[in-house]
């Protein structure tokens, strides 16, 4: 793809039907930027309208983003492909939305049993995270960009309490990412589905249970108004992070400085929405609470099923996907040396200060 085909206005690439294209005048680019979230959503919503916001403000306008919501612009699950058939030169989401075209994709959103946000990140920036991510990502023409962390998720919204793994049978459950794996192991029947659409899909029946994220984005969305029992912590679910994803070749006509004001929007983002997430989830938590919510945590007998069943998945996978393997070399040195510093550490301060 050729610096006319991404930095020039817009009637030919109109007409050649793609979905966003940027234009260049007066020195000015201005792109089109599709998110995987309603563009609203408190905190993985505005993620990216600061990203853009920040873009904007420290390239003097140079640089600007037009931000559409999921299925403003193309579906939810859509974003990576259209950024990928140069249809958008850039995009927002978690990367295990577009998992269906690698597994190892996982990996870079978060996994059951694995790092935390502040591990996770951590990963990314010194233990080599990044460099496979790049190599990975490259294999569809992609630049992927750390943009944030929703921090540790609620395991879901349920009806019935689950006391047992026999609970869990039967259940039809709205829940993304390699959780669903492990759950149909136990023998719920999994769903994923845009965010938009889980409220309605809990209030109707066609799911019992739904996992989002965490108090304040289930709160925003409305789930206590259908189901009053919360389980936490989302062992499968301890951290999702996104990200800001440019087609490679767009990427490449930017200049440095533009580029370098890409990453350094992206990683300030970062920071204020998982201090964000961190502030609001306890608001959310103590209100929700007071009216009436019940928060549980999983019986030992359930989370040790969920421990056996990821093991299951994850050689399943590690076997069947050489970039599985690949990645799983840096982020398990990583996840080993996080799980004993945190449990020398961590674990202490917090049940010292309780």
């Amino acid at each position: 793809m050729h610096r006319r085909t991404f930095l020039k206005t817009g009637a030919g690439v109109a007409a050649a039907g793609t979905l966003a294209s940027p234009a260049l005048a007066s020195g000015k680019i201005h792109w089109k930027l599709p998110t995987a979230f309603p563009k609203m959503a408190p905190a993985v919503g505005t993620n990216v309208t600061n990203f853009a916001e920040r873009v904007a403000a420290m390239s003097d306008g140079r640089l600007t983003f037009t931000v559409y919501g999921a299925g403003e612009l193309v579906p939810a699950f859509g974003v990576e492909d259209a950024v990928q058939a140069g249809n958008a030169p850039v995009g927002h989401g978690p990367t295990y939305y577009a998992a269906g075209k690698n597994p190892a994709l996982h990996w870079f959103t978060g996994v059951p049993f694995g790092m935390t946000s502040t591990e996770h990140t951590a990963w990314l920036r010194w233990g080599g995270g990044q460099e496979v991510w790049d190599e990975i990502y490259a294999q569809r023409n992609l630049k992927p960009i750390y943009s944030g962390n929703s921090n540790t998720q609620s395991a879901g919204w349920f009806k019935k309490p689950v006391d047992s793994v026999e609970d869990l049978k039967g259940l039809n459950m709205r829940v993304a990412g390699l959780a669903g794996e492990v759950y149909r192991k136990l023998g719920v029947n999994a769903v994923l589905m845009p965010p938009p659409e889980i409220f309605q899909a809990l209030q109707s029946g066609a799911i019992d249970a739904a996992e989002w994220v965490a108090p304040y984005l289930d709160q925003a969305f409305g789930l206590q108004k259908i189901a009053d029992i919360c389980y936490l912590p989302a062992f499968t679910e301890p951290g999702a992070g996104l990200a800001v994803v440019f087609n490679k070749d767009a990427w490449a006509e930017l200049p440095p400085d533009l580029q370098a004001i890409c990453e350094s929007a992206a990683w300030s983002a970062a920071y204020e929405v998982q201090a964000q997430f961190d502030h609001f989830n306890a608001k959310s938590m103590a209100e929700l609470k007071a009216q009436g919510v019940e928060f549980r945590s999983f019986s030992d007998d359930v989370v040790a099923a969920q421990r056996a069943a990821w093991t299951e998945v994850q050689d399943e996978l590690t076997a069947a996907n050489p970039d599985v393997a690949k990645v799983r070399e840096t982020y398990d040195v990583a996840l080993a040396e996080a799980r004993d510093y945190s449990r020398a550490m961590a674990l202490p301060l917090l049940a010292g200060r309780v």
